[in-house]
């Protein structure tokens, strides 16, 4: 395969984990695209390939080695029985990461990071009780049978916004194992907030984003939405693979990595 940079790869097989890595896909993907070279964050450059015209160019090598590195992470955390909190405000990720959060059965944050989620555990445990409860009465049909419909609908308004707040979190039962975000830039708050009680964060890092506030980095377009997908079904991956066992899994899988020619 030739890239755009007129470079051939070719695949090279090694065992690490769980989860087969193709190089190749992330670069069909679009995995590769930095951000404008004026938008660049210095702590960067390790990660960073080259430049073309305006543009950094992600090494794709970088990549399958962080995700060498987290994926068997999420692998242990899921096998751990600890939940691993999905975080992901921008747009065009909000709904994939909602869909992948729920098919994993994990925790998740899709609209704007609400400060204490992490570390005011008392104020956000209240909000989810109140949700919860509202949810349970108007199921039962108890809200119809005392209340008017007016009075119904605003008990309605009400569940909707609390489950808006708070719907992806409210079956998180103490801190998650790991949290995973999608943009550090916009999503730095919950970083901030797992940093301060401890808990590990694995985030897609772009090139205008700094990687040492995270601590299992995949460097990578936060933007292509094709290459989120391709990131997500790796993690996704992972993570099962963590959940189909008690323990952390000993399975050994392949990971290809492309090597110039």
């Amino acid at each position: 395969m030739t890239t755009s940079a007129g470079r051939k790869v070719r695949n090279k097989e090694f065992k690490i984990m769980a989860v087969s890595v193709d190089i190749k896909a992330l670069l069909e993907a679009g995995v590769h695209f930095g951000h404008k070279t004026s938008r660049w964050h210095p702590k960067m450059a390790p990660y960073i390939h080259s430049k073309r015209q305006d543009n950094h160019i992600i090494d794709l090598n970088k990549t399958v080695e962080g995700l060498a590195i987290a994926l068997p992470f999420l692998t242990k955390v899921a096998a751990s029985g600890k939940p691993i909190l999905f975080v992901a405000t921008k747009k065009h990720t909000k709904d994939t990461v909602k869909a992948v959060a729920e098919k994993l059965n994990q925790p998740y944050v899709i609209n704007r990071w609400l400060g204490g989620t992490l570390t005011n555990i008392t104020t956000i445990t209240a909000q989810i009780k109140k949700l919860k409860e509202l949810e349970k009465r108007m199921a039962s049909g108890e809200l119809e049978k005392k209340y008017n419909k007016l009075e119904v609908q605003r008990y309605q308004e009400e569940i909707d916004e609390l489950t808006f707040k708070y719907g992806g979190v409210k079956n998180l039962s103490g801190k998650p194992g790991a949290v995973f975000i999608i943009d550090v830039l916009g999503d730095i708050n919950a970083i901030k907030e797992a940093k301060t009680i401890g808990v590990p964060v694995v985030a897609v890092v772009d090139t205008n984003a700094d990687p040492t506030l995270v601590d299992y980095v995949i460097p990578a377009n936060d933007d292509a939405i094709k290459g989120i997908h391709l990131l997500l079904d790796y993690v996704s991956q992972a993570i099962i693979e963590g959940q189909s066992s008690a323990k952390p899994s000993e399975k050994e899988v392949v990971v290809k990595k492309g090597e110039e020619a």
